[in-house]
């Protein structure tokens, strides 16, 4: 998507319903691997309701494990969670938790559970205005593109360029 001029990966809005750690640290793996594949470095964050333990709640548990799986994959890019949406987009705000490890706002943003993912991103399409180009189904060998019913031209020709270049892939 493309909010306020810069790119944002949001992970993962059409297969994983409620994806566990494991689920949660492979999303990430494979949302880093197409920030690269577009020509960002991936600054990846773990979103949850709750910023690094407050509120608690069991929900985060999920997150909070898949950034322990992800430390022990030892993966080659920037992640930390869970956070909260609004601290890992907002520079200012992320002061306020001096350990965060992301050097920037996060460009990765991987969702706690599909339906989340899918709320935001109709939520900033509509009152945020920004640009949505996907779904995109990546880690398959053939390339797949999801494209909703009452699709625009423009969308279905963005869907059509990313098949060809496989940017899924």
């Amino acid at each position: 998507m493309l909010a306020r001029g810069k790119p944002i990966i949001v992970a993962d809005t059409a297969i994983t319903e409620m994806p566990d750690a494991e689920d949660l640290a492979d999303i990430a793996v494979e949302a880093a691997g197409m920030a690269r594949r577009l020509g960002y470095e991936p600054r990846v964050a773990m979103l949850a309701f709750s910023t690094f333990g407050h509120p608690a709640g069991e929900r985060s548990s999920r997150v909070k494990e898949a950034v322990r799986l992800l430390d022990r994959r030892r993966v080659d890019f920037e992640y930390d969670g869970e956070v909260a949406a609004d601290i890992a987009l907002n520079r200012e705000l992320m002061k306020a938790y001096p350990f965060c490890r992301l050097t920037d706002t996060a460009n990765v943003l991987i969702m706690p559970a599909f339906h989340s993912a899918s709320i935001a991103t109709k939520m900033l399409q509509e009152l945020g205005g920004a640009t949505v180009i996907g779904p995109l189904v990546v880690g398959l060998s053939k390339p797949v593109q999801i494209v909703h019913l009452g699709a625009k031209d423009s969308d279905i020709v963005n869907m059509a360029v990313l098949a060809a270049f496989n940017i899924g892939g």
